[in-house]
């Protein structure tokens, strides 16, 4: 009875938001990670007349795309692994991102190169990318070489708190090496979007908010709607007593005559073991508190407080209540990786 249901019609609805949100920006749908979770064909498929372009981590994933018929541009974040993965750029009209010396050589070797290409500047989160000093000169390499467009990109380590030192260094750093740049720029992630961070971007990628994720420490965003239910249904049900025990450890005790259901929802299936009691569960029209370890294929909820409650009644883990980053914070993780570990 454990499922997985995703809505296109809200992605393609937070897609809409999100581009007016981006005012003049060319907007890129991240669907790396098989679309956080939500399935990156289904996804294309679906909101591709609503942006500009892609973006997914691996080659592999792009080739997906393509299979599937999407046409529209595709970066791949990562940028070739390997002088093959170019040629197939090439082959296949994917934009490859550069972001070290051996990309740019087997740059240089190809006969037919790709028409744009992306180059990556490590501003202060020293993942990928270039220094800031070479870009410019990079850049003018790269067109001496034959490729028509070359766009400069970096990523925000804390966008969601734009005022803080390390994103004001980073944007400083930004605007230095793409003062007088030739070209297109991105730097906008899903929350420098939804904050109107002022920064030199043209293209805004969006990955977390598509999904409806909300930006941490933020009010949340109602126009936003979470587009991943994960849902089940009562298994079974039991009376205990004050003082007993529920789960793995006895981690739980009852502090009343309770009435305990069990979900057949655990970590195997993705649900996070590290989830704390209380963590909450929503059964009918009630939220419920988690009572007790995760197993690894089922979860045990208090519903005392709840009236009758049979068997197969339906539970939603996480939906529009509760939502995932609601789940998350009880977790100890964040909502993006509760969305792509389900299995």
């Amino acid at each position: 009875s454990t499922r997985i249901d995703i809505d296109l019609g809200a992605i393609l609805h937070n897609a809409k938001v999100l581009r007016a949100v981006a005012g003049d920006k060319h907007v890129m749908a991240v669907v790396k990670a098989d679309a956080y979770g939500h399935g990156s064909v289904p996804v294309a498929t679906h909101i591709e007349s609503a942006v500009d372009a892609f973006a997914v981590a691996l080659i592999e994933e792009a080739v997906t795309l393509r299979d599937a018929d999407v046409t529209k541009p595709i970066l791949v974040l990562e940028g070739p692994h390997c002088a093959a993965d170019l040629a197939l750029c090439v082959h296949l009209n994917i934009w490859p991102t550069l972001h070290r010396a051996d990309q740019l050589a087997w740059c240089h070797a190809l006969t037919e190169k790709p028409a744009q290409v992306w180059l990556k500047i490590d501003t202060g989160m020293h993942r990928l990318g270039f220094q800031p000093a070479q870009a410019q000169s990079i850049s003018q390499q790269l067109k001496a070489d034959g490729i028509k467009t070359v766009v400069a990109m970096s990523h925000l380590a804390a966008a969601e708190t734009p005022d803080s030192d390390l994103s004001i260094a980073q944007k400083t750093t930004w605007d230095a090496a793409t003062t007088n740049w030739e070209g297109e720029t991105s730097l906008h992630n899903s929350a420098a979007t939804l904050l109107a961070t002022p920064a030199r971007s043209v293209w805004a990628r969006i990955g977390y908010a598509l999904y409806g994720g909300q930006i941490e420490g933020h009010e949340p965003n109602a126009r936003l709607k979470p587009a991943m239910t994960l849902a089940s249904s009562v298994l079974a049900t039991r009376r205990i007593a004050q003082g007993d025990s529920v789960g793995y450890g006895g981690r739980w005790t009852a502090g009343r005559e309770s009435v305990i259901a069990t979900v057949p929802v655990g970590y195997g299936d993705g649900y996070p073991w590290a989830a704390a009691d209380g963590t909450p569960v929503a059964i009918g029209e009630h939220l419920v508190p988690l009572a007790g370890r995760v197993s690894m294929d089922m979860i045990t909820i208090d519903v005392t407080d709840c009236g009758e409650i049979s068997h197969d009644m339906p539970v939603t883990l996480w939906g529009n209540q509760p939502h995932v980053d609601t789940v998350a914070r009880h977790a100890g993780t964040i909502g993006y990786e509760l969305m792509t570990r389900l299995t």
